[in-house]
């Protein structure tokens, strides 16, 4: 069983895309979404009708709820303000049906391997798909988050980073982002959205398995049209960090 597994894609059909042909070619058997599809990106209408159609499962993001009923930002953060504004023109671009798939999705997926082996999928973790698992996430809040839920690998999103850790008997990783993926600058200790989208490839024999973190190049210049010609608010902003 093969199991392409992607996460945050952020309204960027153009990453989304790239991605599902480079699935294509790795022939996967089932894949799974691990959340935040639509919101803060330029074509969120057309990332949800995309994951419709080919019936893909998804996990409920933290994005994702919000979504569904956004709520203007008041205070004085520019950044916050100005997400704020993405998501609400994000909402108004959905659809009654597209809000409704987006509501069909699920806290946590658990997906079997075999008869004794399971892929436990969320976006935070179990508990909330707000939280954040990090490579340097101390084991004991790690153990708070994962209390109570068995699976032999577990399968998150929401940190935009590329992630594989051991944790008792479980494999923990994070496929990284399809549409907004994050590299840190040591140099200037900025952000940036580096011109590939990511994702994971889980391979189970029975006996064996393999897992692969994928990098595929994207057309940012496209991304960056895209976002211009979409009508979205603070375009210039969102593209600022792209390349």
């Amino acid at each position: 069983m093969k199991l392409g597994i992607i996460s945050d894609i952020h309204g960027n059909l153009v990453s989304l895309e790239r991605v599902l042909a480079a699935l294509e070619k790795d022939n996967v058997d089932q894949l799974i979404c691990l959340g935040d599809v639509a919101a803060s990106g330029p074509q969120p209408r057309d990332c949800v009708e995309r994951l419709q159609a080919i019936g893909c499962p998804v996990v409920m993001g933290n994005t994702d709820v919000y979504l569904l009923d956004p709520q203007p930002y008041e205070g004085d953060d520019e950044r916050l303000r100005i997400i704020s504004d993405l998501d609400s023109w994000c909402h108004e671009q959905l659809s009654e049906e597209n809000l409704a798939f987006v509501r069909s999705f699920r806290p946590v997926i658990d997906h079997p391997l075999d008869e004794n082996t399971s892929l436990l999928c969320f976006h935070g973790s179990p508990k909330a798909n707000t939280d954040i698992i990090l490579a340097t996430t101390p084991e004991e809040d790690l153990a708070q988050m994962l209390e109570g839920d068995e699976a032999n690998f577990m399968a998150g999103g929401h940190t935009h980073t590329q992630l594989l850790r051991r944790y008792k008997d479980v494999l923990l990783f994070n496929p990284g982002s399809v549409g907004l993926p994050f590299e840190y600058l040591r140099s200037s200790g900025q952000v940036r959205n580096p011109p590939w989208a990511e994702y994971a490839l889980l391979t189970w024999a029975g006996d064996s398995f393999d897992l692969a973190f994928r990098r595929v190049s994207v057309d940012v210049e496209a991304v960056m049209a895209t976002a211009h010609q979409s009508g979205m608010p603070h375009a210039a902003w969102w593209t600022q960090h792209w390349g």
